[in-house]
């Protein structure tokens, strides 16, 4: 889909290069500026699985000569990815008006936790911090637990890299249209925020409550997870009548009055209790059968490793083992095609003579 873009992505950590290997993965050619020497960015000298399908070239970005090849490689390049506070692209002489002028059209994306203003712009933080500051994290667990999502996956990947490649992806549809560039600030506490807005949409409705654990998703026994027998989760969320109906039938409790007030919050303890002892009576195995081709909206949670084995999973081919490493296929799909195969992880560098040839080819 995206074979005649190409990326030059500074190298980071996180979201940036998560989004850089997005394009990738839908076609692009992402060429990653490698640092030479670098002990903050795991698995120097080795293959990163976020650099799958990209090219590699190291510079070093503080010398000259290094410098004027990146900014002779940003001459044939749709777009630039970089992922560092504030003020540091400028200060190696690659900030935003400097790139455009070398490539007007280009479109400039910035990945940030805090965003390119505001108070907190030039702090450190991570994935947990943004989503507090941001209301994303407030929902994350049970009341009466911490908040504490899946790592990564609703900062960093959700609100960052996915933001900011639909950032990417916007100003390169206007780069051809105009051929005019733009800059992207993708910030996660931007990102994760707008995020929130389907829940907001929900509490607009009295269906979600500022308080934990009173809200349709959060706090009712129909839409939390269980632990079973031999210690592995269910999932369960039957929200619409028809499925909770569904659900009881399959549990032999359709006729229990209790259960019956699907929607009266003074009630959910008590059946979140009783639900509770109910699942710890037998192996996850069994409830996954008793539910097994019903509309009940229950199934397993799984590790990576066990998701891979499953199924639904296995037949469309989403997670597969590509060089020794777990890993999951791109997303979306398109024409009903399976994705394609992950392209391999370059080690830094590996490029470099390739490309600079390329440039050997471009008018001085």
């Amino acid at each position: 889909m995206l074979s005649d873009i190409r990326i030059i992505e500074i190298e980071a950590l996180g979201p940036a290069p998560f989004a850089a290997m997005l394009l990738a993965d839908l076609g692009a050619d992402v060429i990653t500026v490698h640092r030479k020497e670098s002990s903050d960015v795991p698995g120097k000298g080795e293959s990163n699985l976020l650099d799958r399908g990209k090219r590699s070239i190291a510079l070093d970005l503080k010398a000259p000569d290094d410098l004027a090849v990146l900014k002779k490689l940003l001459r044939t390049a749709d777009g630039l990815i970089e992922g560092f506070r504030p003020g540091v692209m400028e200060r190696l002489g690659l900030g935003p008006e400097i790139c455009l002028e070398i490539q007007p059209s280009l479109v400039y994306g910035r990945m940030t936790g805090w965003g390119q203003s505001g108070p907190k712009a030039a702090e450190a933080g991570h994935d947990l911090n943004y989503i507090a500051l941001s209301g994303a994290l407030w929902y994350a667990s049970p009341p009466g637990q911490a908040p504490f999502p899946p790592p990564t996956l609703v900062g960093d990947i959700g609100g960052g890299a996915l933001y900011l490649a639909v950032g990417m992806l916007s100003g390169l549809l206007k780069a051809r249209r105009t051929g005019t560039g733009t800059v992207v600030d993708a910030a996660i506490v931007d990102g994760s925020a707008h995020m929130m807005n389907l829940l907001m949409s929900l509490r607009a409705s009295g269906a979600f409550e500022s308080a934990r654990g009173q809200s349709l998703l959060d706090g009712p026994h129909w839409s939390r997870c269980y632990l079973c027998r031999d210690d592995t989760y269910l999932s369960v969320q039957c929200l619409e009548p028809k499925f909770y109906r569904i659900f009881l039938e399959r549990l032999g409790l359709a006729d229990d009055p209790e259960f019956s007030q699907q929607f009266d919050r003074d009630c959910w303890p008590a059946l979140n209790e009783r639900l509770e002892a109910l699942f710890r009576t037998a192996p996850r195995s069994h409830w996954v059968s008793l539910f097994a081709g019903s509309d009940a909206c229950v199934g397993p949670v799984l590790t990576p490793e066990d998701a891979a084995a499953d199924p639904h999973m296995a037949a469309r081919s989403v997670w597969l083992d590509a060089g020794g490493r777990l890993q999951a296929r791109s997303a979306p799909r398109f024409d009903g095609k399976e994705p394609p195969r992950p392209g391999p992880s370059p080690v830094r560098g590996a490029h470099g003579a390739e490309i600079l040839a390329e440039l050997a080819q471009l008018p001085d």
